[in-house]
């Protein structure tokens, strides 16, 4: 083959790495757009498209900061935001976090793979929750480790059984990842589950990350645990930011800080700063947002109360989807999503993918196959429950005709 028709192929570090919710089904529902075709899109929790506005006071600080935020930062993030997100966490009774533990990044997302990258040895284990939010499962498998899915109990309201994660420990095992609440269940863990999360992490010397993105989005009188409440003896790295409770994730705004033994992880420390380092910064005017963030009252808690939108839609979305005969959902106590079973004696589906999709030739519906997030079987879809009751009303009652037509009576 001469060099001229040699074919440029991806990097083989891309096997199996999977991100299914921007992946092919998300492609189908971009093909028949440019068709004309108009879809209704319950697949991302992106709240701004569903007229969930920022609070003023946010996008104010923003433009403010336009004029004297056209250089590069500090690569941790700017010291204002740092020493807010330093104070907010103190407030909350996190001890000892000062700005230098602070990494403010282009959202979680971004500080994900930064972490991964500096920790994650090729053999390396990871423990993730299975079903997870799909970038933990994608980094960890990008950077030569394996993640090994710890699974959560649909039947127990999708929580996971610690004894059965301790077993999967190895001597590989080098941490461990909670999501709470649970990004696509909703679950929100109790604190003494979320204490034993730390005891199992300090047990066994991993380090544990607490991805908290969704910390203030609580139904039914939820109460959020933090994890680094409860990690003193080794490295606790918590995740969070402005994209979902504050509604502006187009501002790329989020923070991971360090808790816990810093000394131990010393060495992994300076590995992540040498990676914030070659990103040079996060969105810097973005950054300014932060202060002005966590010091606001945040207008979250009206919306999830009694009355608010995001709880109205989840009951809406909830009672629609569990009226469909052979379908069934787990109440989820935060988060944006619902995580609903398919019957599999009643919809034998092999492929959830192709269900998908064929789901979203016929209704004009996008939502997301169970697999996406890891789960083993292919019988549940993860809904958004962002649109306003109206919209929902029309997808799901879309849906249930098409579910319809595939049951088997």
């Amino acid at each position: 083959m001469s060099p001229k028709t040699r074919q440029i192929t991806q990097s083989s570090k891309l096997a199996g790495v999977r991100y299914d919710v921007r992946g092919p089904i998300l492609q189908e529902a971009e093909r028949l757009e440019r068709g004309g075709e108009q879809i209704l899109k319950l697949n991302i929790g992106n709240p701004a498209p569903f007229g969930f506005e920022a609070p003023p006071e946010i996008v104010e600080a923003l433009r403010s900061a336009l004029p004297h935020a056209q250089g590069y930062t500090d690569s941790r993030g700017i010291l204002p935001a740092r020493e807010a997100v330093a104070s907010h966490y103190a407030t909350l009774g996190v001890a000892n976090v000062s700005p230098d533990d602070v990494y403010l990044g282009n959202g979680v997302s971004e500080l994900i793979s930064l972490v991964l990258q500096a920790l994650v040895s090729r053999g390396d284990e990871i423990l993730v929750p299975a079903p997870d939010y799909p970038l933990w499962t994608a980094q960890v498998t990008l950077q030569g480790g394996r993640a090994v899915h710890y699974p959560c109990d649909e039947a127990n309201g999708w929580m996971p059984n610690l004894a059965e994660i301790e077993a999967l420990v190895t001597p590989q095992t080098k941490g461990i990842v909670l999501i709470n609440p649970n990004n696509p269940t909703g679950a929100v863990y109790s604190p003494e589950l979320v204490r034993g999360f730390a005891a199992l992490a300090e047990r066994h010397g991993l380090v544990l990350m607490a991805d908290e993105i969704y910390d203030r989005i609580l139904y039914d009188g939820a109460t959020h645990e933090h994890a680094a409440l409860h990690v003193t003896e080794t490295l606790c790295l918590t995740f969070s930011g402005l994209s979902k409770a504050q509604r502006v994730a187009g501002y790329r705004a989020g923070w991971v800080i360090a808790s816990g033994d810093r000394e131990l992880a010393a060495d992994f420390l300076e590995g992540l700063t040498l990676l914030a380092n070659m990103r040079m910064c996060s969105n810097a005017p973005a950054q300014y947002a932060i202060p002005v963030a966590l010091e606001i009252e945040s207008s979250i808690d009206a919306l999830c109360a009694p009355g608010g939108r995001l709880l109205e839609q989840r009951n809406v979305a909830h009672r629609l989807l569990t009226e469909i005969p052979g379908v069934s959902c787990e109440l989820p106590g935060g988060a944006m999503y619902l995580f609903p079973r398919l019957d599999p004696e009643r919809y034998p589906i092999a492929d959830d993918q192709a269900f998908v999709i064929d789901l979203l030739r016929a209704t004009r519906v996008l939502v997301t196959n169970g697999r996406g997030f890891n789960l083993p079987t292919p019988d549940h879809l993860r809904f958004v429950t962002l649109p306003e009751v109206t919209v929902l009303e029309e997808a799901i009652g879309r849906i249930a005709e098409y579910l319809d037509t595939v049951r088997v009576h």
